[in-house]
């Protein structure tokens, strides 16, 4: 008999800190970008007859910690109709050393917060102060990317598009958590980029979300909704402006269809990692650059040991015996 700590929603939320959490993040990318990781292949593959969508598995290790994770994660495009998560995930932690099981993790806000973090250390590395921030997408990730950005950096003003009315919705709840922000929905596309030096897309589109033309001159683009082939946010405009492509991943992210359609091949991405371990970013404040998320598990793995070593601390959640 073993015991595992098993954390709820509600308890997850009580333990995760953003501030806390940036700098975690930022360690797994180096790690990453050294190859001190283990990250086998995430597979991925349909599931559902009438609603279709998408389950992945995403095991990882990172040298030297005391625990590594499994995240068993699915996205259903047709949740937000029924008023259900679209991403939605559990994550196992196990003992490194002995191979036993330590804690069960409700994993969507995981999945959410360390995600969210890709665009905060985004902006605070690439980005200028004040930032002014854009954000294509209404749902829970539009809400993590812009409390992470709003953590990492001196976040002066949100303007967010959907073609929804989630629009709305979404701007008044990150009206509460930001009271010092100025956030509004906009009706266009055209409103989101305009004045913005960061531009975040966090949707499930097919089509690119925005007329690359539009953009700004030294607007730094955060795309982390596309993760497949068939998934795209971004046009080839977007692509061709930029003067540098940052990928979490290179190998998986060009395989999606804002790269894929656009004929970048891996070599033509930077590592993310390169940013904190290389100090690569801009060469002048008038460069587009674009930072493209597929998701690593690394993040995962280091987030759900963070908050496993939390809740030890704090005796959170409830203990039983597998």
């Amino acid at each position: 008999m073993t015991d595992v700590r098993v954390l709820s929603d509600e308890r997850v939320a009580s333990l995760l800190s953003l501030p806390d959490l940036l700098p975690e993040i930022e360690r797994a990318f180096v790690k990453q970008g050294r190859g001190e990781v283990e990250r086998p292949p995430r597979p991925h593959y349909s599931v559902g007859a009438e609603t279709p969508g998408t389950a992945l598995t995403m095991p990882a290790y990172v040298h030297g910690d005391p625990t590594y994770a499994t995240k068993l994660a699915a996205v259903h495009e047709s949740n937000a109709e029924k008023g259900l998560p679209t991403v939605n995930a559990q994550i196992a932690v196990t003992d490194a050393e002995t191979g036993l099981p330590l804690a069960y993790l409700a994993g969507t806000r995981v999945t959410n917060a360390r995600t969210g973090c890709i665009g905060g250390l985004a902006a605070r590395e690439l980005a200028d102060a004040p930032v002014r921030l854009g954000v294509f997408g209404a749902g829970a990730q539009a809400r993590w990317q812009t409390r992470a950005v709003a953590a990492a950096t001196d976040l002066e003003r949100v303007r967010i598009y959907s073609p929804s009315d989630s629009r709305e919705a979404c701007a008044a709840d990150l009206r509460a958590r930001l009271p010092d922000v100025d956030v509004s929905a906009v009706d266009s596309p055209d409103e989101v980029l305009a004045g913005s030096n960061v531009v975040v897309t966090a949707t499930t589109s097919t089509e690119p979300v925005f007329d690359g033309d539009r953009l700004e001159t030294g607007t730094l683009v955060v795309a982390v909704g596309a993760f497949t082939p068939e998934m795209r946010e971004l046009d080839g405009v977007t692509v061709r402006r930029a003067s540098r492509l940052f990928a979490d991943v290179p190998e998986e992210a060009v395989e999606t269809g804002d790269f894929a359609e656009a004929g970048v091949e891996a070599t033509d991405l930077t590592p993310f990692s390169d940013v904190f371990e290389a100090g690569t970013g801009r060469e002048n404040d008038g460069e587009i650059v674009v930072v493209e998320s597929v998701g690593s598990a690394v993040l995962d793995a280091v987030t759900a040991g963070h908050l496993y070593e939390a809740a030890e601390e704090a005796d959170a959640g409830t203990v039983v015996e597998l």
